[in-house]
């Protein structure tokens, strides 16, 4: 691997706050730091570390949601 695509890091972080009523908020906060792969530019390798956030924060939100109605 070349050199400068192994100091090239993506970073992506979401966070999803559920409002429970009377003050109380459920706050989720997920986030990766990956770097830049072979065959990859930025921009793919940044497409790539969201999907896969965004993907774990819809599982935790959709397991918490579970919890909640319990």
């Amino acid at each position: 691997m070349e050199e400068s695509k192994k100091s090239t890091y993506v970073n992506a972080e979401l966070s999803y706050t559920r409002n429970l009523g009377n003050y109380e908020n459920i706050k989720i906060n997920l986030g990766v730091q990956d770097y830049v792969r072979d065959g990859e530019n930025v921009n793919a390798a940044m497409d790539r570390v969201y999907a896969f956030v965004e993907d774990k924060l819809i599982t935790k939100m959709e397991e918490i949601e579970k919890e909640l109605k319990g």
